[in-house]
């Protein structure tokens, strides 16, 4: 990835190149410690899976709600006694399983392939070797197998079992560090994993990973709304460039007087 796309000055990942990297830090730092306090940090792990049920949880999930997707894991699992089971049958008896979810048609051959391509490179069904690996190096891994981006890759490490300290990205965490500023508006939610885990401490372990992605995700759901966001209520405004811009413009469209009938028809009279 290059630094080409966006000024230097708002590119996280380019270390040496950005002088305000320090400051996206502490803003990043700043944001996650108001955050957490409102959404009572340390949050529990809502996953206690091994890491290839969570890979199959992590697929089944995308573009989908949670509980369509949680419906067809479960369906999943009462229909075939292991993953094995499902690598082995027609497409089709899969993609019925899990036809709550979207797209079952495209999911269902992408978990047989994923399984079979997991099964051919590492010689036996299971993820629990990532463990053992460095973040990056197991995240790269996952990825270098079609069907697995960022956000899968970092799910299966955090969420799963192996408590991983990688960042998934999920939508609302990503509005929410587009409007706060710690990332351009232009970035894609693929390439702001890199950079958001660019700017958490270093030695922060799984659990403030996890809370940090947690939080973010919770404001983005119950206060930074896609459309209307509630500004007014936020509790991180003076941390956000993008909400204290809405709330400025709204107060000043306030300040405008209304126009009367007999402006708009002396207005009128002008144009002709």
């Amino acid at each position: 990835m290059t630094c080409d796309a966006e000024p230097l000055s708002r590119f996280a990942t380019c270390p040496g190149m950005n002088p305000d990297l320090q400051d996206l830090k502490d803003r990043a730092l700043a944001i996650h410690r108001r955050l957490c306090e409102a959404y009572d940090c340390p949050i529990p792990y809502f996953h206690s899976l091994d890491p290839l049920s969570e890979l199959i949880s992590s697929l089944l999930s995308h573009r989908t709600r949670n509980a369509d997707s949680g419906r067809a894991f479960k369906a999943l699992k009462a229909r075939f006694s292991d993953w094995r089971a499902m690598m082995s049958v027609p497409a089709e008896d899969v993609e019925a399983t899990i036809a709550g979810v979207t797209w079952p048609e495209q999911k269902a051959p992408r978990l047989q392939a994923v399984l079979q391509a997991i099964e051919e490179r590492h010689g036996s069904l299971s993820l629990d070797f990532l463990g053992a690996m460095p973040v990056e190096e197991a995240r790269a891994w996952l990825e270098s197998i079609p069907g697995i981006g960022p956000k899968t890759s970092a799910a299966v490490l955090s969420f799963s079992m192996l408590r991983k300290a990688a960042l998934p990205v999920d939508s609302h965490h990503h509005r929410v560090a587009q409007r706060t500023g710690l990332i351009p508006q232009s970035m894609a939610v693929g390439p702001s994993h890199r950079a958001l885990a660019a700017l958490l401490p270093e030695d922060w372990d799984a659990q403030a990973v996890y809370d940090h992605h947690e939080v973010m995700m919770l404001h983005g759901q119950r206060c930074c709304f896609f459309k209307s966001p509630a500004c007014g209520r936020c509790l991180i405004l003076d941390l956000c460039p993008t909400g204290q811009g809405w709330v400025e413009g709204r107060r000043i469209a306030a300040l405008k007087p209304e126009s009367t009938p007999e402006d708009r028809r002396s207005s009128r009279s002008r144009e002709r």
